[in-house]
């Protein structure tokens, strides 16, 4: 039996942090565990992710943004996601198809009715068993955002890096908006309170999805 974990987050959530440490904890518990990421996660998927996150491709129209993420989706899902689901063990995505109608759909303003069309097609129906939305306000996220960047010695933020504060804001209202229309599903976690208390609150969410499907913890 698989189970597909989604992270979903504004910039400076800390997903790539949580991820590492939630793949450790169940390899701890010898439960097989794989990561991927969205957009990318295959070779086509990469080179794709380094197209939208270009901070040189300013002119790049909504439509055009929302295409390219739904094909490296469709990749993703083919070549990755869809084969990873027949083995045993925790997939664990750093973004899925909830990212699409949070920044396209409510960041851009894109349709969400179209969105959720794409997002049906590309993802070929797969859903997250479950998602983990690390919830912080806008302006804390890109602080955090742009202070990894100085740390890594780097002053290119990459194209959403570089938005204005009220498409961030945009952003937060629709992953927000998501769960409340899904909690069942998606779990809302405060980054605020620490990464510490952070991965305590993911470890219990995933440790009880586990005792729920019947896999040892």
């Amino acid at each position: 039996m698989s189970l597909f974990i989604t992270f979903e987050g504004v910039e400076g959530s800390g997903k790539t942090t949580q991820i590492k440490r939630l793949k450790k904890y169940l390899k701890q518990k010898r439960i097989p565990c794989f990561n991927t990421r969205e957009p990318g996660g295959t070779p086509i998927g990469e080179k794709i992710r380094k197209i939208l996150l270009n901070r040189d491709h300013r002119e790049m129209v909504p439509l055009a943004e929302l295409f390219l993420y739904e094909a490296a989706r469709a990749q993703h899902v083919r070549e990755m996601v869809n084969p990873l689901l027949k083995k045993r063990g925790v997939i664990l995505c750093d973004r899925f198809c909830d990212a699409s109608v949070a920044y396209q759909g409510n960041g851009r303003k894109v349709d969400l009715r179209l969105v959720g069309e794409l997002n049906r097609i590309a993802s070929e129906g797969v859903r997250p068993d479950m998602t983990l939305l690390l919830d912080c306000p806008s302006d804390v996220g890109l602080e955090r955002a742009l202070r990894r960047n100085q740390q890594k010695r780097s002053n290119k933020e990459d194209r959403f890096e570089r938005e204005k504060i009220r498409f961030h804001y945009r952003v937060r209202r629709g992953y927000l908006s998501i769960a409340k229309k899904e909690p069942h599903r998606v779990k809302v976690i405060d980054t605020r309170q620490g990464e510490e208390k952070v991965f305590e609150e993911i470890r219990k969410a995933v440790d009880e999805l586990l005792g729920s499907r019947g896999v040892g913890i």
